[in-house]
């Protein structure tokens, strides 16, 4: 009798926490269900991918397409990854201006069209001045960044309506970030307005006009670097003689285009003793955004002060 009873009570207490443990997993399912998905945003660069993924925090999932700092953007070939990644995304934010056609063509062919595309370039409203091309690279324009990082906010809050609060709040906090950037340009500009700068290409153009330097670089030789082109021998001894004559005060040099005519205008610069400042056009490793921007400008200004 005792032992039919020990084993009643068993069989009861075992099926009550079998029942409770049921009751926990489909609360936690339901949890799981009632849970936000996180928004797909796909960026051309982990340039634009960093500062979606600040303004995005924990409510997006990013996808830098261009993330290698030895690749150069330029001759990027996208693959099906990316093609698949683009075709599910919410979000895309790309440069424009001709930088990264790769995506406007594989959202098409991934019949995606009711993705929001953020397209830097157009945001900035910059065009090509009168009989010259584009400077594409506009995220070293720190006010265009900034308006970027608003439609970035906008674009989030309309895939995910009950974080919009915090997107806009992220997006304020990078803006109040961007402002000692744009500080420490206008202090360079009053020390060194006028002086003279030559560049490998028109990657830092921005940022150097910004802060009141004069580009005095052959615009054939920064233009044929860019393209992959050869330099023709007359353009390039004028380009060195910028450094041998002393006729500007720095060299900013691309580091992910380098090749034997960059080289040659790295070595002149540093036989003159003239500093030579090197950017890129995507993140280095370990770097986000600001930290990488406030590098730059703060090598520049070093330099400067040589």
């Amino acid at each position: 009798m005792s032992l039919s009873m020990s084993r009643r009570l068993a069989l009861l207490t075992s099926a009550s926490l079998a029942l409770l443990a049921g009751c926990g997993s489909s609360s936690d399912s339901a949890d799981a269900k009632s849970a936000p998905a996180r928004v797909a945003v796909v960026a051309s660069t982990n340039v634009w991918g960093d500062i979606a993924r600040r303004i995005g925090g924990d409510r997006v999932d990013v996808t830098s397409v261009i993330s290698d700092p030895d690749q150069d953007p330029h001759s990027y070939e996208a693959d099906p990854q990316n093609q698949l990644a683009l075709s599910k995304a919410k979000v895309v934010v790309e440069n424009g201006g001709g930088y990264d056609d790769f995506v406007d063509r594989m959202l098409k062919s991934g019949h995606n069209d009711s993705a929001d595309v953020i397209n830097a370039v157009e945001v900035s409203g910059k065009t090509a001045p009168k009989g010259g091309e584009l400077n594409e690279h506009v995220w070293y324009d720190f006010p265009t960044v900034a308006e970027v990082a608003d439609r970035i906010s906008a674009a989030l809050a309309k895939a995910d309506p009950g974080a919009a609060g915090a997107f806009a709040k992220n997006a304020a906090a990078f803006k109040a970030k961007l402002a000692p950037l744009e500080a420490e340009e206008a202090r360079i500009k009053k020390a060194h307005g006028g002086e003279g700068v030559a560049i490998t290409e028109p990657v830092p153009l921005y940022m150097t006009e910004a802060s009141g330097l004069v580009n005095r670089t052959p615009a054939q030789f920064s233009e044929a670097i860019e393209e992959g082109d050869d330099v023709s021998p007359r353009v390039l001894q004028e380009s060195l003689a910028l450094f041998s004559g002393k006729k500007v005060k720095v060299l900013v040099y691309n580091e992910q285009t380098s090749g034997p005519q960059t080289a040659k205008a790295e070595a002149a610069a540093k036989a003159a003793g003239i500093p030579v400042v090197p950017v890129t056009e995507t993140l280095p490793k370990g770097k986000d955004y600001l930290g990488w921007m406030t590098d730059n400008v703060d090598a520049l200004a070093s330099a400067l002060s040589q």
